[in-house]
């Protein structure tokens, strides 16, 4: 009996702490509607579909990002990703609206880190400067050995599994369970220590577009949890 009392009490206590963890963890979009989000800079669209986020690429639109109202510093954020293997995309941290005044660059467009979303073996995970000088954050990208500058850890035409833990100048992130980069990048986060999230749609080509209409990138699960 003392011990079916110990393994009760054990029971509680984990399912407790699990709900502490969970107490800090917001979800980021609804599922229902795009309240709290607004479109920056292009045209491409952006719609709710079966509790999905779901972002059309429109032929001769720059880059654009379904972007959060609401700024963000130290976060730990998750995602489920479903991406067109033609099509680039990635999701903005800490980024800089353009109409904003106190925004460090003056660029004229959204700006700030991006983690890169691309269809394997390819560089998603990895962090590019988004209208921050046209570079990557992260080396990987930068080396020309191809087993150190991608990865086959992305899923293609799946849904696939992201973590980003952003925490002062360290940027994480995890693709699948598998970790894909470990940044820390000073003189980016002396630009930008906070700023909104976005989800971009990229510009695309007719000659990537090819005989389609669009391609499309969807966005499901999206929470967050402020450190």
């Amino acid at each position: 009996m003392k011990l079916r009392n110990l393994l009760t009490a054990a029971l509680a206590l984990l399912a407790s702490a699990s709900c502490i963890e969970a107490a800090g963890t917001k979800k980021l979009f609804n599922g229902k509607n795009l309240d709290g989000f607004y479109v920056e800079d292009g045209t491409a669209t952006y719609e709710v579909r079966d509790g999905a986020i779901v972002g059309r690429t429109v032929l001769g639109s720059p880059n654009t990002f379904l972007t959060t109202e609401k700024r963000y510093g130290d976060f730990e954020l998750t995602f489920e990703v479903k991406v067109d293997d033609r099509l680039n995309s990635g999701v903005q941290i800490r980024s800089w609206s353009r109409t904003e005044p106190e925004g460090k660059f003056k660029e004229g467009r959204f700006h700030g880190p991006q983690v890169e979303i691309e269809a394997g073996p390819g560089q998603a995970g990895f962090i590019y400067g988004e209208a921050m000088g046209g570079s990557w954050l992260s080396d990987a990208p930068k080396s020309e050995d191809k087993s150190v500058n991608t990865h086959d850890y992305f899923k293609n035409g799946e849904w696939n599994k992201f973590k980003i833990i952003a925490k002062g100048p360290r940027i994480q992130t995890f693709i699948n369970g598998h970790k894909v980069e470990d940044l820390v990048d000073k003189k980016a986060y002396k630009t930008h220590p906070e700023g909104h999230i976005g989800l971009q749609v990229h510009s695309i080509s007719k000659k990537k577009l090819g005989d389609a209409e669009f391609l499309e990138v969807s966005w499901r699960k999206l929470k967050i949890k402020e450190l």
